[in-house]
């Protein structure tokens, strides 16, 4: 190749220019050197698949020990271009090996020197008038190296053998079957990975990707990212463009992921956590990230990288194979609860309603309240009674039905209404009004308006002049809840009945 400090040097021919036989063989030197940098450094080595027969490796159908290879076209590791134009047999003699043993059919590159000629005028004027640039079909008994052969099939060969097939399972093939799986593509785009490597990058990421989901089916969330990355890496795989230039930055994603998954076994999970193997998962995990970090991305490492992921992937499957997988039910579509007074019975009794309450399927979140003969509160609720016969003060220190006594502070009034504000409220859900009463004075209705629309009636049924504190509830439906504030009036409707109230919490579902 020229000189690469200098650069390229092209012919230049001018008017009186000389030639010798150099200055042609530098010319076409010049052209040669071009294309197979050309090819190295833009295409990668491998068959060029969609020319011809894809050179393509099959068993003769005679059924002997050859093999025949189908026309097509490869790029070695040096740019040279392989070219077979016609179907061609290679025979496999077995005396050339040492069975059982794994031979290899190869492409490799050649040059010959053809159109010999010699004056007979001079016989100083003689040579070649063409140089060959072909390849040869080879079998070999050692690995492919990508730089000087393309590897087209290998068939591991057992004493005995007689003839040759076609796999029977091409992703398993057995012995005495022609095994493409190591086969290197090439072309426009593609890979720089050797064969051999590239099928055992496959094989890890599956490893990988079944442990994740082992993960996935013991309800631990990060397992499907584990999963998820394998298999983006899987389709780059068989997209052809995964090799050294960026398989440690994929790594790098995968490894995060694994990262993720003992985090979240360690918070959410703690019978895999405890078990010992996981303990070295998450040792493992933590070496994986300290290769990635030293960032020396060549062959070596490359190896070294695959050797403690797939060990990794193996003592996370040992951390989990003797659990068994969460079996999640399909969820059963529930009634959506529908709130109901009746809910309510065992809060008329409760000497201090909670701030939450689960009643029958529904929680209950305290959202205002009312202290009456408060100023302050009665001020910000705009509490006020009006067109009532009388209204009065009072100060009781009574018992609940449980014997609990309470004393408090409230207001009464004959006939008329009473209206406050209800803050803090959600739209469309329904409100509970729990009034603490004086008991002793029942059996009466009232009226409940919702910024001014009737929405419902009240019965305050029965009496109790011994236990005479009692929680009231009013519930209004959602449909009348319009906004985040309302505004409520109590309107007696049983004339000349005494209605009173010394303390009002406002209740919602959550």
């Amino acid at each position: 190749m020229s000189d690469a400090v200098q650069g390229f040097k092209r012919i230049n021919f001018f008017k009186g220019f000389l030639t010798t036989e150099k200055d042609w063989n530098d010319a076409e030197r010049y052209h040669i050197d071009k294309r197979r940098l050309h090819n190295r450094m833009l295409h990668s080595p491998g068959i060029v698949y969609g020319y011809q027969g894809d050179l393509r490796v099959t068993a003769r159908a005679r059924g002997d020990l050859a093999v025949e290879v189908q026309p097509g076209y490869a790029i070695d590791g040096m740019g040279n271009d392989l070219m077979i134009w016609d179907a061609t047999i290679r025979n496999i003699n077995l005396e050339e090996f040492k069975l059982p043993q794994t031979i290899y059919i190869v492409l490799r590159y050649y040059e010959e020197l053809t159109d010999f000629i010699a004056y007979k005028e001079n016989l100083e004027y003689k040579g070649h008038r063409r140089i060959l640039e072909s390849c040869k079909i080879e079998l070999s008994q050692t690995e492919p190296d990508i730089a000087r052969e393309v590897e087209l099939a290998r068939i591991y060969l057992e004493k005995g053998v007689n003839r040759v097939r076609d796999a029977r399972d091409p992703a398993n093939p057995a012995a005495n079957e022609i095994d493409m799986r190591y086969v290197q593509r090439g072309g426009l785009s593609g890979s720089m990975l050797p064969g051999f490597l590239r099928l055992k990058l496959e094989n890890l990421l599956n490893q990988v990707r079944r442990a994740g989901i082992e993960y996935t089916r013991r309800g631990v969330v990060a397992g499907h990212d584990v999963v998820q990355g394998c298999n983006s890496a899987l389709m780059l795989l068989y997209a052809n463009l995964v090799d050294l230039r960026n398989v440690f930055d994929i790594f790098k994603l995968l490894v995060d992921c694994e990262g993720e998954l003992a985090l979240d076994v360690d918070v959410h999970h703690p019978t895999i956590a405890q078990k010992k193997e996981f303990s070295e998962y998450r040792r493992q995990v933590e070496i994986l990230r300290g290769l990635l970090a030293e960032n020396k991305n060549n062959n070596e490492a490359f190896q070294n990288l695959l050797a403690y992921q797939a060990k990794t992937a193996e003592i996370a499957m040992s951390a989990v194979g003797d659990l068994k997988p969460v079996i999640v039910a399909p969820e059963e579509k529930k009634e959506e609860k529908v709130a109901d007074i009746k809910d309510w019975e065992g809060v008329k009794v409760m000497p201090q309603p909670k701030p939450q309450m689960d009643l029958e399927g529904i929680t209950w979140v305290l959202v205002d309240e009312i202290e009456i003969l408060n100023k302050e509160s009665e001020d910000k609720h705009i509490f006020t009674i009006k067109e009532a016969k009388d209204s009065y003060r009072s100060r009781q220190k009574l018992k609940y039905p449980d014997g609990t006594t309470v004393e408090d502070t409230g207001r009464a009034h004959v006939d008329g209404y009473s209206e406050f504000k209800l803050l803090n409220i959600s739209a469309n859900k329904p409100v509970v009004i729990l009034r603490r009463m004086d008991y002793v004075y029942g059996d009466y209705e009232i009226e409940m308006s919702i910024n001014g629309k009737k929405v419902s009636v009240v019965s305050c049924v029965g009496t109790d002049r011994v236990h005479r504190w009692r929680n009231w509830p009013a519930l209004i439906a959602g449909e009348h809840i319009k906004e985040g504030t309302v505004l409520v009036r109590q309107q007696s409707i049983t004339a000349g009945r005494d209605i009173n109230m010394f303390h009002i919490w406002v209740y919602q579902p959550k």
